[in-house]
């Protein structure tokens, strides 16, 4: 089971601090979870430029040009951040029993553990 999933809000937690330019410290939701590369894509972080080359649409409006756009981070860049106290924390799993149209499961369920001092 994953630790980080689709919506999470989750910090970046190494790299160049946000003084000089980079991105550690920031918080975003996950945009996309690249699993066969460990990345990340989140919201507002690790932008990048991108040159497109300008090509025709079958409408004939003309495309291409320089965009922003995030680019992937490593998971283990990131942690998730505890709802309650907005800092970055760790992922547990428990094992829980929830009754659905009167049938029991036992379902595996994310849980965030305390938040570290310095993590």
């Amino acid at each position: 089971m994953a630790n980080i999933k689709k919506g999470d809000l989750v910090q970046v937690i190494t790299g160049k601090k946000q003084d000089k330019g980079g991105d550690r410290g920031k918080q975003g939701k996950v945009l996309e979870v690249l699993t066969e590369q460990n990345r990340v894509i989140v919201e507002g972080v690790n932008y990048v430029t991108k040159h497109n080359r300008v090509g025709q649409s079958q409408r004939g409006t003309k495309t291409g040009g320089i965009e922003t756009m995030e680019a992937p981070i490593h998971i283990s860049n990131v942690a998730v951040v505890d709802p309650s106290t907005k800092k970055p924390t760790r992922v547990g799993h428990r094992v829980e029993e929830q009754t659905k149209d009167g049938v029991k499961r036992t379902v595996r369920v994310r849980y965030a553990k305390k938040s570290g001092k310095d993590l």
